[in-house]
């Protein structure tokens, strides 16, 4: 008898060891499996987890690096007449690019009757996309541009000081009608091509 006393005691430690056994593999299998999800949503494994926006504004473009975006020359190819870009060693690492509006800008000044007459330019050290833009959006950038000349007192156009303000000024104006277009401006100065006060 003895015998069946210790075999009813032996099956309840086997029955309890398997339970014990099972919730032990159920709660590793757990904590792996969450050790797997935390893994992949980290990136560290994987392709999972949270993919960062590449960054596609334009870039900065170095002297004698090829610009992907740069405008074609007229008639779309190079040819007869197409001089090559040199550049000069010293100076900014990086290449200038100019956008020249073809039409005036004619405005009345702040609490004045002087009339101002200006031709103007800007310049961008990023890739072409930034000279495409301008050009694409040139209507809203004029109107920008025009509230500025608008906005501004005639001391401001007498004076170096103030015409580097103004060119400030029209700076902002271009990169915030980029920025709300396009969503990055990448213009670096304005500059006077012609200047008359009347």
């Amino acid at each position: 008898m003895s015998s069946d006393k210790s075999d009813s005691e032996a099956k309840p430690k086997k029955g309890k060891g398997l339970i014990i056994k099972v919730v032990m593999g159920l709660g590793l299998l757990g904590v792996g499996g969450g050790g797997v999800f935390g893994m992949v949503a980290a990136g560290v494994i994987g392709g999972g987890g949270k993919h960062e926006k590449e960054d596609n504004r334009p870039r900065l473009i170095r002297k004698g690096e090829e610009d992907p975006y740069a405008p074609k020359a007229e008639g779309g190819k190079e040819g007869e007449g197409a001089v090559a870009e040199v550049e000069g060693e010293g100076g900014s690492e990086y290449r200038t690019a100019y956008y020249s509006f073809n039409e005036e800008f004619t405005s009345n000044l702040k609490n004045s009757q002087a009339l101002l007459q200006v031709a103007l330019a800007c310049s961008t050290r990023r890739d072409g996309r930034v000279l495409m833009w301008i050009k694409k959006h040139e209507l809203a950038i004029r109107s920008g541009m025009l509230e500025v000349l608008a906005d501004t007192p005639e001391e401001d156009v007498t004076t170096l000081a103030g015409k580097d303000r103004l060119q400030k000024r029209l700076t902002a104006s271009i990169n915030k009608v980029l920025t709300q277009t396009e969503g990055f401006g990448g213009v670096d100065a304005v500059y006077f091509r012609s200047f008359i006060i009347q």
